[in-house]
């Protein structure tokens, strides 16, 4: 009988997974921040290898890029080091390996779509960790499936951007969103079906995409999405004024963000054998599931 360990199971992607993967019949032992701390490696070790698992799946990391950028060990041994031993110790164990990577390790030069293909050539340290955990994953089982992921959006007890924009818009706040940088999201509901796809009825290895179809977006496009599906699914009266921000403008962005990274879905549909959710429908469906829901602005709140 299989047993999936979720490593990162308090954060936006884990959360919701590890109770996906219940919900579909699955055994899953999660693991979050104070379950496991992955700064320990001799933890770790013991950790997984008591766990019974037979699918390991690493949702964790030091994401936040300023935090990053302010503690490069701690981000180099949680996001690369940590990874490379979960790989090691899956391989001798006979488990299948499922890590998440990110688009912020493409190199965002050039519009258009990116494939598994394209060149890596991270702009910050978060970047860098991971591509890093990419490279020892990869090179410690070759078999393991290291899935990247953008913009992972639809978690509302973890609001990402729509979510926070829905908020500002609900509470009359003004909005804003850069338009110079562009990606391509995942809805998390798509995004953990296609992980459990992956998981139990696939051995795809390598390098794999994980995100929706669809023309790449700026944040502001994104928030503009969000915010019509909103006005036609009743929760606001009226589509509101988004002014226009440049990514060199933001305050808060201490360290680099990459402009290009959006991801081409094409090897994921091909292992689905059917087409990969266009963005703008997933967004449209998980605006629905929140007008549909009277806890949603308190939870977003």
């Amino acid at each position: 009988m299989s047993r999936t360990l979720v490593f990162g199971s308090g954060g936006r992607v884990g959360s919701r997974l590890a109770e996906h993967l219940r919900d579909a019949g699955a055994e899953v032992v999660a693991c979050g921040r104070n379950t496991c701390d992955l700064e320990d490696l001799s933890a770790l070790k013991k950790f997984l290898l008591s766990s019974g698992a037979t699918h390991v799946i690493n949702c964790a990391a030091v994401s936040g890029l300023e935090a990053c950028l302010d503690d490069p060990v701690t981000a180099h041994r949680v996001n690369a080091m940590a990874p490379e031993l979960m790989a090691r110790l899956c391989r001798l164990e006979g488990m299948r390996f499922i890590h998440l990577s990110t688009d912020y390790v493409l190199d965002g030069r050039r519009p258009g779509l990116k494939t598994e293909a394209d060149k890596c050539r991270p702009v910050n340290v978060y970047g860098e960790s991971k591509l890093e955990a990419e490279l020892r994953v990869r090179e410690e089982m070759p078999e393991a499936l290291v899935a990247r992921v953008s913009w992972v959006f639809g978690n509302s007890a973890r609001p990402s951007f729509p979510e926070m924009m829905l908020r500002r818009a609900l509470n009359g706040q003004a909005l804003a969103a850069v338009a110079d940088k562009w990606s391509l999201p995942a809805w998390i509901e798509d995004l953990c079906e296609w992980l459990r796809f992956l998981a139990y009825e696939s051995d795809a290895a390598g390098i794999l995409h994980l995100c929706q179809s669809g023309e790449p977006v700026s944040w502001h496009g994104y928030a503009l999405a969000a915010l019509e599906s909103a006005v036609k699914h009743g929760l606001l009266h009226e589509l509101p004024p988004v002014a226009e921000q440049k990514l060199d403008e933001q305050a808060g962005f201490r360290d680099a963000r990459p402009r290009h990274t959006a991801m081409s879905s094409g090897r994921l549909a091909s292992l689905l054998g059917r087409p990969v959710r266009p963005y703008r429908e997933a967004v449209e469906l998980a605006v629905a599931s929140y007008a549909a829901d009277p806890t949603f602005l308190s939870r977003i709140s």
